[in-house]
């Protein structure tokens, strides 16, 4: 590694915040380098003393589980077996929202965070985490970056919301300053122009997955100078379109990997170098349940998080999948879809999962890779956005692959050759305007 005075400063800054903030951290990061090399019948005894900690203190601490598991009949005592959890009551983002005192526990820490969902689908939680929890999910997001050699400390791009105030803009470039990042506003040439003078020295980018695409789609068309430092593009919190890939490995020199997480359940899985989603089995249990994921957070007890279902469409690999990376962890095969707002045709209802499955047959069958955005705005009726130019032979296979679906319970309209810029917020694939 480079011991420059440059890098050992920014490490030590870096350093220094971070003992601040996250006293916890080295120890969870020690423990999860020490762990990723286990096997998988270690994880899951682990997985089992974790989770039977975390229900005796939910029981003992929280009163909305203490109520929850008497109306259920179990007690702490009958989690004998991780099949043991199937036991247990499911809870949703509305329970979240509905019983937030109730869930908090009683336990007292000398370090909580508040920590907030970004309320992209639906009303925003809050919710606290204590220290130990937050050092550990933060431990775990570097120790994905360890498998890229990359250091949190380096110079790094960040790719997220921008819709600040101007005094809120001058406090975010204050903080990224001692985080070592930098980030993109808007997409004016003079941002992008110093944006890419920026990327010459950086070490990874990460943020929105559409943010990342946008700009390398301006960094290509503008022939700028290509960075050729970077070690790893992170894409997280928004879908990964296929299509991407092949703009950010002609801008940045190589594909984007992903990230997969959200603030109640910390970070759930993350992509090795070889290409396979981990499952963060020390931090998660996951369950697919009707291709649903439900996520059991072990770490975290000032906000037990048990049996959540999260509002995502998954596919979980076969527990005896292997990888050439070495790791046992589980893997997770796909992240299908999140799980929205109902689809309404003239007379029947349809799942937003619909979608995802029209496009990803024209890219298995036909190998078209499409950016979309669906939109409705009445029952009925769809419009379907596509980004890239399509001609008369691939419109004439999407309509087909729509009519698979929908058959004649719809109609649609089909507009390609679209801007799907999302302006300061997340690039959502389907959006409903009906009530």
């Amino acid at each position: 590694m480079d011991q420059s005075p440059q890098l050992m400063f920014e490490k030590l800054i870096f350093n220094i915040g971070q003992r601040f903030r996250n006293p916890s951290i080295a120890y969870w990061l020690h423990f999860l380098k020490a762990s990723e090399k286990w096997t998988s019948e270690e994880l899951l005894a682990y997985q089992l003393k974790k989770l039977q900690e975390l229900v005796g203190i939910a029981y003992e601490n929280s009163a909305y589980y203490k109520n929850s598991f008497d109306a259920a009949e179990i007690k702490p005592s009958d989690i004998k077996s991780l099949e043991d959890l199937k036991k247990l009551p499911i809870i949703t983002k509305n329970d979240l929202l509905n019983y937030n005192k109730e869930i908090h526990t009683n336990l007292k820490y000398r370090k909580n965070f508040q920590a907030n969902t970004s309320g992209t689908s639906g009303e925003s939680l809050k919710f606290n985490r204590e220290e130990s929890a937050d050092s550990f999910n933060r431990a775990s997001l570097f120790r994905g970056y360890s498998w890229y050699n990359v250091y949190p400390w380096e110079l790094n791009g960040y790719f997220w919301g921008y819709n600040f105030s101007e005094k809120e803009e001058i406090k975010i470039r204050i903080l990224d300053s001692l985080q070592n990042r930098f980030r993109i506003f808007n997409y004016r040439k003079e941002s992008i122009d110093f944006f890419a003078k920026k990327l010459k020295n950086a070490k990874y980018l990460h943020g929105y997955s559409s943010m990342i695409y946008e700009t390398a789609k301006i960094i290509n068309s503008q022939n700028l100078e290509k960075p050729a430092n970077l070690k790893m593009v992170k894409g997280t919190s928004e879908k990964i379109f296929e299509a991407y890939q092949e703009e950010i490995k002609k801008a940045f020199g190589q594909k984007m990997i992903s990230e997969y997480g959200a603030a109640e359940t910390g970070i759930i899985a993350f992509e090795c170098p070889k290409g396979n989603m981990h499952l963060n089995m020390e931090g998660v249990i996951v369950e697919e349940i009707d291709h649903e994921i439900v996520v059991t957070n072990l770490q975290m007890h000032a906000f037990p998080i048990i049996r959540y279902k999260l509002g995502d469409y998954i596919k979980l690999a076969a527990k005896t999948a292997t990888c050439e990376c070495g790791m046992q962890h589980f893997i997770i095969e796909e992240v299908t879809g999140r799980i929205g707002q109902t689809v309404y045709g003239k007379n029947n209802k349809y799942p937003s999962l619909y979608f995802y499955y029209i496009f990803k047959n024209l890219a298995l069958k036909q190998s078209l890779l499409l950016t979309y955005q669906v939109i409705q705005e009445e029952k009925g009726k769809l419009t379907f956005l596509i980004e890239q130019p399509l001609d008369s032979r691939q419109l004439i296979s999407l309509e087909n692959e729509i009519e698979v679906y929908f058959k004649n319970d719809m109609e649609f309209t089909i507009e390609h050759s679209q801007n799907l810029t999302a302006q300061h917020k997340k690039l959502k694939s389907f959006i409903s305007n009906i009530e």
